[in-house]
């Protein structure tokens, strides 16, 4: 019984207190239009600093993946306080915009300011919290890896539907400079919960790191075990999952609107983030009844090129509105490339220590999700410049959109699924089963 509770007070729960804080990175969307009109800049300047976020996520985990392999309690006390301390400067930047503002000029230091707090300070919590409970819940859950794995990635997935109704009622129920009073309180908010869950994170009583060949093997030794091949193909595969699951989400409230469910796109915001969410912990824990998790990879991109095409020959988008069945066809990729995009996720840390075993599962996985740092510059930015360089703008029930555009990010996103599964199918090695018992 001790164990069971162990399990979950000492994995689970740390785990999902600090992914469900950092998760809602995500909820970006809700409040970067309140910022950009606060401190009086173009929301195309402002949404720089998410990119910034997504980025440094991926870099700090790649270069601090060692130290969250050394000393969890280090890594997951550094993520707590950048995390809270880039809310906070987020906040105290907002404020001083504000006052520039007011006072007849908009400051770009404040905009900098912006960029520094939530783009790099938070972005340092952002991969520190990431990366810091996955290899203590693969170890508490030695037969079923990619059910915690899931559980805990999941939280990050399920952080923007729990947050964003509170965003949204704090933006409104804090009156003037709501959006800046916001940043404040959350900081405090998230740095007790990633506090807690950094106080009671702990790896399984009498875990041994495995003996290495040298007692000073690094990572590349790590990789080497198998040919390079195999992990370039993962990490390619893991880049290009990302930045087409960006793209299409980044478009995704537009492309609602233009089938006619304007009026729904919170609804199906929320059910698009379920869907994220559960497909981090329903892929991931499937992928443990089967043989190779790359498996998994396959049937996401599958499933990916199969709905796209659809939609590309139906042209749903253009022809959607009041077309019931067309509608469900672009609703239905919406929420798969969601389930696709959580599931990429959820499944790298447990197909790399598959292949490279747990030893330097940490500093791996965190070099690997430097994939997730490109992506970020490239997903939204692509698909943005499609957007606004093909096709035209037309009023669509009161708004000007581009269904031409968000058909052809499509065409792109189709191409590069095709790619990643090519990858899946020829680079990334099958792991045999007498290696993965190992």
């Amino acid at each position: 019984m001790k164990n069971i509770q162990n399990k979950w007070l000492r994995g689970a729960i740390p785990a999902l207190l600090l992914h469900c804080s950092i998760g809602t990175v995500y909820c970006w969307s809700i409040f970067s239009q309140e910022i950009a009109n606060y401190i009086g800049f173009s929301k195309g300047a402002v949404e720089w600093a998410f990119s910034f976020a997504i980025f440094f996520l991926g870099m700090s985990a790649a270069f601090l993946g060692g130290l969250v392999e050394k000393n969890i309690h280090k890594s997951s006390l550094i993520a707590s306080i950048t995390f809270a301390l880039g809310m906070a400067g987020t906040g105290f930047f907002i404020w001083y915009g504000g006052k520039c503002l007011q006072a007849g000029h908009p400051s770009v230091l404040a905009l900098v300011g912006i960029y520094i707090s939530y783009g790099f300070i938070m972005g340092i919590g952002l991969g520190t919290g990431y990366l810091s409970p996955v290899k203590t819940l693969m170890l508490w859950f030695k037969d079923k890896k990619g059910l915690a794995t899931g559980l805990a990635v999941a939280g990050f997935g399920a952080a923007k539907a729990i947050a964003s109704p509170i965003m949204s009622r704090m933006l409104t129920g804090l009156g003037e400079g709501g959006v800046y009073k916001m940043f404040l309180i959350l900081a405090c908010v998230y740095f007790v919960m990633m506090f807690v869950g950094h106080l009671i994170l702990a790896k399984p009583e009498g875990w041994v790191e495995p003996q290495t060949k040298s007692k000073d093997e690094g990572i590349i030794a790590t990789l080497k075990r198998e040919p390079i091949a195999s992990y370039i193909g993962i990490w390619l595969m893991f880049y290009i999952n990302i930045t087409c699951g960006l793209a299409i989400i980044s478009q995704e409230k537009m492309i609602v609107k233009c089938v006619g469910l304007g009026a729904a796109a919170g609804l199906i915001s929320t059910i698009s983030a379920i869907f994220n969410a559960g497909g981090r912990l329903g892929f991931s824990a499937w992928a443990d009844k089967l043989k190779d998790r790359n498996t998994i990879y396959k049937l996401i991109f599958i499933l990916s090129i199969a709905f796209t095409v659809i939609v590309l020959c139906t042209k749903g988008i253009a022809n959607g509105d009041g077309n019931v069945l067309l509608i469900v066809f672009v609703l239905a990729l919406i929420f798969i490339v969601n389930a696709g995009y959580g599931g990429g996720f959820s499944n790298v840390p447990t197909l790399l220590s598959d292949h490279y075993g747990m030893g330097n599962i940490s500093a791996i996985h965190g070099i690997t999700l430097s994939a997730w740092a490109f992506a970020g510059l490239t997903g939204n930015q692509m698909a943005s410049f499609i957007v606004n360089h093909t096709g035209e703008f037309i009023d669509v029930h009161g708004v000007q959109a581009n269904p031409t555009g968000y058909q052809n990010v499509l065409v792109v996103t189709a191409i590069l699924y095709a790619v990643a599964l090519c990858l899946s199918l020829f680079l990334v090695r099958p792991m045999s089963k007498t290696k993965k018992e190992a």
